[in-house]
C-alpha cells in the first residue's frame, strides 16, 4: 500500500494586523483539511509583516513566547480541530534580550512537539535580521508526527547545505522551508536550490515564500511556493508569483526509499574526509 501524504502550504499577502493574518491562515488550514490534507506549513513569521526590511525597536512587539504565546496556543487548537500537523513560524522571545526566528511543530492531535530556531541570520539591505534575531541554538530537530518525520529549515538557511544534510541524517522525510525572499535578490535561485537539496538529501521539501509588497520596504515577495520530490521534480505546478495561494499536493513517501536505493548518496558519504568543513 502506497504511503501517500497529502500536504499543504500557504503563501499569503500581509493583511495589516496579526489578528486578521492568523484568522486568514486558519481558514486556509480548514480548506486544506476539507481537501484531505494531513499536514500544513506557513511562511516565515507568518503572523506578522516582514519587518526586517527596517531596523526599528518598535518591531520587537511582534515577538511572543513559544509554545505558550497566543499564536502557537491558537495553532494547537487549530491542529486539534482539523486533525492536521501544523508548522508555525513566528518571532520568538525566550527572555528579555533573547529573540529567535522560530517555527513550532504541532502534531495532528494538538500536541506541541518542539521547535526549530533559524541558524543562519542575514544582515543585508532589506533583510536586517541580525538586528532582531540571535542564531538558532537547538540543533536540527526532526519531529515524529502523525504523517511522518518532519523537519524545518528557515529562509536564508537554505543557502547552507550542511543543515539540509543534518536533517536528512536525522531522518527527515519532509522538510518545510518557510521563507520571505524578494524578486530582485534571489528569484533565479528559488527554483534551483531546494530541488538540488531534495536530490542531494533524498527527501521532500516544501518551499514557501511570501507574496506581494508590504509597508516596511520595497521587497517584492514573489511567492512561487512549491513541493519538490527526492528526484528534484516539482509535485504539481508551483504557486503564482503574484497572488495568495493554498497549495495541496500528494507526496508519495515510498519514493524516498526508492530513490535512496537507486542513488545511494548516504551509503557513499565520506564523513571521515570532511573535517575541514567544520573548521572556523
Amino acid at each position: 500500500m502506497a504511503n501517500v501524504v497529502r500536504a499543504a502550504l500557504v503563501q499569503a499577502t500581509w493583511t495589516g494586523d496579526t489578528a486578521s493574518m492568523v484568522a486568514k491562515h486558519e481558514e486556509h488550514a480548514r480548506e486544506a483539511a476539507r481537501q484531505g490534507a494531513k499536514v500544513i506549513g506557513f511562511q516565515e513569521v507568518f503572523n506578522a509583516p516582514y519587518f526586517c526590511q527596517v531596523q526599528e525597536p518598535e518591531h520587537y512587539r511582534w515577538a511572543e513566547p513559544v509554545p505558550d504565546g497566543p499564536t502557537v496556543t491558537r495553532m494547537k487548537e487549530l491542529a486539534r480541530e482539523t486533525g492536521m500537523v501544523v508548522v508555525v513560524p513566528v518571532f520568538e522571545v525566550e527572555q528579555s534580550g533573547f529573540y529567535f526566528n522560530t517555527a513550532a511543530v504541532i502534531d495532528a492531535d494538538g500536541t506541541y512537539l518542539g521547535k526549530y530556531r533559524k541558524h543562519h541570520i542575514p544582515q543585508v539591505k532589506g533583510f536586517w535580521e541580525k538586528y532582531y534575531f540571535k542564531p538558532g541554538n537547538l540543533g536540527w530537530p526532526v519531529f515524529d508526527t502523525a504523517v511522518g518525520r518532519i523537519g524545518v529549515y528557515i529562509c536564508y538557511d537554505r543557502h547552507f547545505p550542511e543543515g539540509w544534510r543534518q536533517l536528512g541524517l536525522n531522518g527527515a522525510q519532509l522538510v518545510y522551508n518557510p521563507s520571505a525572499t524578494s524578486r530582485g535578490l534571489s528569484a533565479y535561485l528559488w527554483q534551483l536550490e531546494q530541488p538540488a537539496a531534495a536530490v542531494a538529501n533524498e527527501y521532500f521539501i516544501a518551499a514557501i515564500n511570501r507574496v506581494g509588497q508590504e509597508e516596511y520596504g520595497d521587497n517584492d515577495f514573489y511567492g512561487t511556493s512549491y513541493f519538490v520530490d527526492p528526484r528534484g521534480q516539482f509535485v504539481g505546478d508551483p504557486a503564482s508569483d503574484k497572488t495568495e495561494e493554498l497549495v495541496v499536493r500528494d507526496l508519495d513517501f515510498d519514493l524516498i526509499e526508492e530513490v535512496r536505493q537507486q542513488w545511494a548518496f548516504y551509503r557513499d558519504r565520506r564523513p571521515d574526509a570532511y573535517e575541514g568543513l567544520v573548521q572556523p
